[in-house]
């Protein structure tokens, strides 16, 4: 069963969707601000995400007025952020590894040498007041 995020959608459905002429999509894709997927039939259909996207373009163009250039700039920052999160994402689960490993190995030698210590080499910590 498909999911709704699965859910394609024609040009004049999105059009409609929108209130927007059928060209201003096709001006979308010339400016590569949306990539439609293709039947066999060359038919473009616009997925969820797509539409998502085209919400986001005419948000910025009708309510902040950005042209079309504008939202190229914004949408290669927002991809350059995205990538940048995940890459510090990942940086901050290999330290939190790399600590957890460091901690684990000194734990364990701690354990170690604590047991082969002899009983008599017990030494008293005063804790400053």
């Amino acid at each position: 069963m498909a999911s709704v995020k699965d859910e394609l959608f024609t040009i004049s459905v999105v059009s409609r969707m929108f209130g927007i002429h059928p060209q201003t999509l096709r001006l979308y894709e010339r400016e590569g601000l949306i990539r439609p997927r293709r039947s066999q039939g060359n038919t473009r259909l616009y997925s969820r995400e797509d539409v998502d996207r085209i919400s986001k373009i005419l948000n910025l163009t009708r309510d902040l007025g950005v042209n079309l250039a504008g939202i190229e700039v914004i949408f290669s920052i927002q991809q350059k952020m995205d990538e940048m999160r995940k890459f510090v994402w990942e940086m901050l689960e290999y330290i939190d590894q790399e600590v957890r490993n460091h901690f684990e190995q000194r734990f364990q030698t701690h354990n170690y040498s604590l047991m082969k210590a002899p009983p008599n080499k017990i030494v008293k910590i005063e804790v400053g007041k």
